[in-house]
C-alpha cells in the first residue's frame, strides 16, 4: 500500500534534471530513444528511464559535489532496475555558474554497480527479450495514466508501476482525491478479476479517499488479433515489440 507521496524536488534539481535529459536526448540523434519516464510526477524509484531496442535504462541522477539532492532513494531504484531486468544507471552531474552538465564524457552514464561507462547504443541487440511482469504491468499502468490525462482531464497526483504495491496511483477527481488499481493480464486471459484484498486497499485508501477505481488491461503479441483469442497457443510480449491493448476504461472499485 502507498498513499499519496508529495515529495517535491528542489527548484535547482529540477534544473538539474532538465540538462540531464536534454543531454540524453542529443546523445541519441538516430531517435531510437523511446521516454519510459521522462516527468517529475511521484514516486521516485528513478529519476528517469527509458528504452533504447531490446534494452532498457533507469537512470538515477547525483549531483557530484553533494550540494543539490534529488528525491527518491538507492534502494528503489535499484529494485525497479531488477525488477524489469534493465541497468540502473547514476549520471553524475556537476554545476558550473548556473549550468549543470555531466561529469562523465559521451552519454555521461555509469553503471550503478561497476561504475563502468555505459552506451546504450552498444548494448542493443537482436536477441528477443521477454518483458517481465513487472515491465507488463507497468505498461498497463502507463495506458491508464494516459487515459485519465488525455481523455478525462485530470491531473495526476503520483503513479508507481510496481506490481505488489496498491494502489496504482492517485489522481485528482471532481471532489478530491480518487485512487485506481491496475492489473494486468495476457493471451488467453481477456480480463483482470478484482484483486481478492480489494476491501484492504480500500480501507487503507479511505483516509484519504473513499473514491476508487479499478483497470483492467489485457495485452497480446501483436501477431495475436483480439478475435483470434482463446484459438490459437500465446507467444511471449517481446520488449520493444507491437502488443495489442484491450482497456476498456475505469470501473468501480466495489467492495464485496
Amino acid at each position: 500500500m502507498y498513499d499519496i507521496e508529495m515529495q517535491e524536488p528542489s527548484e535547482e534539481f529540477v534544473r538539474c534534471w532538465n540538462a540531464a535529459g536534454r543531454h540524453l536526448s542529443v546523445s541519441a540523434q538516430d531517435g531510437l530513444l523511446s521516454w519510459l519516464k521522462a516527468n517529475l510526477t511521484p514516486p521516485f524509484r528513478e529519476h528517469l528511464s527509458f528504452r533504447m531496442g531490446n534494452q532498457l535504462f533507469f537512470i538515477r541522477i547525483e549531483d557530484v559535489d553533494g550540494n543539490v539532492s534529488g528525491p527518491g532513494n538507492p534502494v528503489g531504484f535499484q529494485a525497479i532496475a531488477n525488477g524489469c531486468d534493465g541497468h540502473p544507471c547514476l549520471m553524475p552531474m556537476r554545476q558550473t555558474g548556473s549550468e549543470w552538465k555531466p561529469q562523465e564524457p559521451a552519454w555521461g552514464l555509469i553503471h550503478a554497480y561497476t561504475g563502468q561507462p555505459v552506451n546504450p547504443v552498444a548494448l542493443i541487440s537482436d536477441e528477443k527479450n521477454e518483458m517481465t511482469e513487472w515491465e507488463i504491468h507497468d505498461f498497463a499502468v502507463q495506458v491508464v495514466r494516459n487515459h485519465i490525462v488525455e481523455n478525462l482531464n485530470r491531473n495526476l497526483m503520483s503513479s508507481q508501476g510496481d506490481p505488489q504495491v496498491n494502489p496504482s496511483m492517485w489522481f485528482v477527481g471532481e471532489e478530491g482525491p480518487e485512487w485506481v488499481v491496475v492489473r494486468a493480464v495476457q493471451y488467453p486471459e481477456k480480463e483482470a478479476a478484482l484483486p481478492k484484498n480489494i476491501a484492504d486497499i480500500a480501507a487503507y485508501c479511505a483516509r484519504l479517499s473513499t473514491v476508487g477505481h479499478f483497470a483492467s488491461v489485457a495485452v497480446t503479441n501483436s501477431n495475436y488479433p483480439f478475435d483470434s483469442w482463446g484459438k490459437i497457443p500465446p507467444l511471449p510480449l517481446w520488449r520493444g515489440h507491437a502488443m495489442h491493448v484491450r482497456f476498456e476504461g475505469l470501473l468501480p472499485a466495489k467492495v464485496q
